[in-house]
This record gives C-alpha cells, sequence and structure tokens, in this order.
C-alpha cells in the first residue's frame, strides 16, 4: 500500500502489539483476510492476503488514485522498519503469503515448494512480482531483497471493476493455471504451471499402493492405465502385473486386468508376451460379447483394420447372435467393402437392440450402408 497507508498500518500494529496481545479484535482497517486454494493436478497452491477496498474506511472513493498514488510505482520507504526500497506487499495488513505444495514454474522459472510472501514492484507497463523466504512478517517494513527466491515480469492489465482486492485462479487446467491479482480496474496475472504433473501423480500413487489401496486389484489396475496413459512402460508393467496375479488373493485374472496386461507389455516392448496374453482376456470366461465388440471397435479407431475384423469375427464365434455381435460384423464386412454383407447384419442386429440409442446409431449406420458408404 501507499506510504500513509502503510505507517497507519505500522502504527496499528505496534499499538495491538502493546496494548491487546492475546484477544481477537477486527482487522486493522476492515481489511479482512482471505484465502484463495487451487489444486493444479497433484500441487496444491494458495493465497492467503488480506482485501482492502478502493474506498477507504472513512468512505473516500479513491478510484483512480490506486495506482502510482496509493500503491507507489517503483520501490519505496515507507518510513518505517529496516526496509528503505520497499515494494508492494500485494494487499494489506499481514504479508500476502503465497505456499505451494510441490516445485512449480512460475512466468517460466522454477519456483520450489514452499511458502513465501508476495510482493510486487508497481509500474504503469510493467510489474516484478517477487517471491521472498520471509512470509511472517507485517507488509514490506523489514524487506530484504537477500531473502528474495525468485523475481519475476508481470504484465498488467486492464479488467473488470473490483472494489476489493482479490486474488483468483482465473484459468484452470490440469497441469497448469492463473493465478491474477485484481483490483480497481486493474489486473496482474501469474502464469503458474506444473510441468512435471505425471511424475508426481505416478509417485503418489506408488506411495498409496503400498497401503490401503494396494489391497484391491481394481486400484492396481487404474494405476496401470494410468501409467500406460502416462507411457510410464516400467510402472504400468508392475502394476498391471500385480492386479492379475498379485498374491494373498489381491489379484485378479479378468478380461480387463489381463487386457491391461497386455497393453502393459507391449508398452514395455514385450510383443509375444502382449500376444499370448491378449489371447488369454479374450477367451477367459469374465469376457463379455460387449467387452470383445469394444476391444474391436478400439482397434479400427488405432486403424488396425484387419486385427479388428479378426476380432469381430472370434466374437462371433465364441457369442454365435448375441448383442453386440452383428453389429461388429456389419462394421467387419464395411470395412472389406463389402457393404450388402454389412447391411444384412445390421438390419440383423437392429432386430436385437436393446436400447433406443443403439437404435439410433443403426438406423443412422444402415442408411449409409445403403448408400455404399463406410460406417466406420
Amino acid at each position: 500500500m501507499g506510504k500513509r497507508f502503510l505507517a497507519t498500518a505500522a502504527v496499528a500494529l505496534c499499538a495491538l502489539g502493546a496494548f491487546a496481545q492475546g484477544i481477537t479484535l477486527p482487522p486493522s482497517g476492515g481489511n479482512q483476510r482471505q484465502t484463495v486454494i487451487q489444486q493444479i493436478g497433484p500441487v496444491k497452491v494458495s493465497v492467503d492476503y488480506s482485501s482492502p477496498h478502493v474506498h477507504s474506511p472513512q468512505g473516500e472513493d479513491r478510484k483512480g488514485k490506486i495506482w502510482g498514488t496509493l500503491v507507489p510505482y517503483g520501490l519505496t520507504n515507507l518510513g518505517f522498519g529496516t526496509c528503505k526500497e520497499c515494494p508492494w506487499r500485494g494487499g494489506a495488513n499481514e504479508n500476502t503469503v503465497f505456499t505451494t505444495s510441490a516445485d512449480i514454474v512460475v512466468q517460466g522459472q522454477k519456483l520450489p515448494a514452499g511458502s513465501y510472501a508476495l510482493f510486487y514492484i508497481v509500474d504503469p507497463n510493467e510489474w516484478t512480482a517477487i517471491f521472498s523466504k520471509n512470509h511472517t512478517s507485517w507488509g514490506s517494513f523489514f524487506y530484504e531483497p537477500s531473502e528474495d527466491v525468485l523475481r519475476v515480469k508481470v504484465k498488467p492489465e486492464k479488467s473488470e471493476y473490483r472494489e476489493v482486492l482479490t486474488y483468483d485462479f482465473t484459468e484452470r487446467k490440469n497441469d497448469k493455471a492463473t493465478l491474477a491479482m485484481k483490483w480497481e480496474e486493474l489486473a496482474a496475472p501469474l502464469e503458474i504451471a506444473v510441468p512435471n504433473a505425471a511424475d508426481l501423480y505416478i509417485a503418489e500413487i506408488g506411495s498409496e499402493l503400498r497401503s490401503s489401496p494396494g489391497f484391491t486389484y481394481e486400484n492396481w489396475m487404474a494405476a496401470a492405465q494410468y501409467a500406460i496413459q502416462q507411457k510410464r512402460p516400467a510402472e504400468a508393467l508392475q502394476w498391471a502385473e500385480a492386479a492379475a496375479h498379485a498374491p494373498q488373493g489381491i489379484g485378479h485374472e479378468t478380461f480387463p486386468t489381463l487386457m491391461t496386461l497386455a497393453t502393459a507389455q507391449e508398452l514395455a516392448g514385450k510383443t509375444a508376451d502382449a500376444a499370448v496374453t491378449r489371447e488369454k482376456a479374450l477367451n477367459h470366461p469374465t469376457a463379455t460379447p460387449t467387452d470383445i465388440h469394444q476391444f474391436g471397435r478400439m482397434l479400427l479407431t488405432q486403424k488396425k483394420k484387419d486385427d479388428a475384423i479378426k476380432v469381430f469375427e472370434f466374437n462371433a464365434k465364441r457369442f454365435p447372435n448375441a448383442w453386440p455381435v452383428n453389429v461388429g460384423l456389419a462394421r467387419a464386412s464395411s470395412a472389406q467393402g463389402n457393404y450388402a454383407e454389412a447391411l444384412k447384419y445390421a438390419k440383423a442386429a437392429l432386430a436385437q437392440v436393446p436400447d433406443e440409442g443403439n437404435k439410433k446409431n443403426l438406423e443412422g449406420a444402415i442408411k449409409k450402408l445403403e448408400a455404399s458408404q463406410d460406417i466406420n
């Protein structure tokens, strides 16, 4: 804040320290404390701050007088404490505290896990955000540049009017987010990224599987499937093997666990083992016509047409005339360009259809086949 506000806060703090230790009073200047928390993938980021108003506690309208006046541009001698060239505290009263549970990247630069005072050097065109390891002070009266952990540049931008200063995560994705300080008609956005989110998830999953979650095969399978998605063959293979074959009755051989294991084996370069495991899955008692059909559909999406046709034909031999076997045969015939044969199977499937959604899909497929168009 500006000199006058900071000096007043300092005097108030000294008075409270001398005469009111141990009791709870309203915040100095009516600047309520607020905490905003955002999960970015597996990382928790929070900002704890006090919120000044554009209108002063006495009712003065300070719109147009915030930036460069109440909050001075550049570094300022606040007239109190040891700091002679002090940044803005990014709020009011106690320090604005930024906390991250793991290492992150802010504006393209690494910030280690921990809690930091968040200060700003304000400028009409470009701000500097400062992350200081001294996060327990009141304001920046005792700010020391030697305690800076990170400094990054911030481009201020015009924003919707905010009477009360707020910090808000305006953009949120699995591995990045935008934290914006907003006050009056200005915002200062910080881009935060978690570039190793998958590594953190893998590490956390590995730790969890060593405790009670590791006593159910479903958790091992879910872990393996995530590792497969992230192209992590070592973990995928280990966890998929446990899902199917862990001792003490934990592992269960089922169509899903065996198919997951086959995919993990393939990812690890064990193609011969993967073929054997996949064959076992397709013939397993738990495999249903729908399971096998969906596997064939997946092969089609992977552009493995010949393999998909074999799976659809296998499904017809194992479960003759069961739903959705005829749908698979229609897709197999269509993939081979035999639209008349495909049409025959599609119409047979239509007589078996179990629900309205599949009925509409089949009716659409039949129209395409009648026009000699591929349905895959």
